[in-house]
C-alpha cells in the first residue's frame, strides 16, 4: 500500500470520529505496507484528552506486534500529528510518519515545531507532508464551520 492510499484508508476512518463529535482526524500505521492499525480521534468519545487518533493507533500497533519498537513502521495521518502525538511517534521509534494537512495552529512536525527533526531527540523521523491534504483539511474545514453554526 502506497502513501496515497494509506491516506485514503485514513480518511474513512476520519469520518467515523464525526458519529461521536470528535474532531475528523484518522490515522493508520503501517509495516511493510500492510495496515497493522487504523483509528480515528475518540476524544469526546471517551473524555480523554489523550484519545487522539495516532496514539491510539500506536497502541494497537505495539499491542498486536507484542513490542512499542515500531522502527519498522510508517505513522499516517490525516492532520499533522501535534506535540503529543509527534512525541508519542518518536518515543515508539517510527521509521516515517506522512500527512495530509497542514496544522497552523498545533502541528509539530514542521507548522509550528518539528520534533521530528530534533537532533536533540533520540529519534528523528522521515516526514512526508501535504499528502492528500485538500481532501483532508475539507474535512477539517467542515467540522468546524459546522460547529461555528451550531454554536452561533
Amino acid at each position: 500500500m502506497n502513501d496515497t492510499e494509506a491516506m485514503a484508508v485514513a480518511l474513512k476512518e476520519a469520518v467515523l470520529a464525526l458519529d461521536h463529535d470528535d474532531v475528523p482526524v484518522g490515522a493508520v500505521l503501517l509495516v511493510g505496507g500492510h495496515v497493522v492499525a487504523q483509528r480515528h480521534n475518540e476524544r469526546e468519545l471517551r473524555k480523554d484528552p489523550t484519545a487522539h487518533a495516532e496514539i491510539l493507533a500506536l497502541q494497537d500497533a505495539a499491542e498486536m506486534l507484542g513490542t512499542w519498537h515500531l522502527d519498522n513502521a510508517t505513522l499516517v495521518v490525516t492532520l499533522e500529528p501535534c506535540p503529543m502525538c509527534a512525541g508519542a511517534a518518536v518515543l515508539a521509534r517510527i521509521n516515517r510518519l506522512v500527512f495530509g494537512a497542514f496544522d497552523s495552529k498545533s502541528g509539530a512536525c514542521g507548522s509550528i515545531l518539528n520534533l521530528c527533526a530534533d537532533p536533540r531527540l533520540n529519534h528523528e523521523i522521515e516526514v512526508v507532508r501535504g499528502v492528500s491534504a485538500e481532501p483532508a483539511g475539507t474535512l477539517l474545514r467542515g467540522f468546524f464551520a459546522n460547529r461555528r453554526d451550531v454554536l452561533g
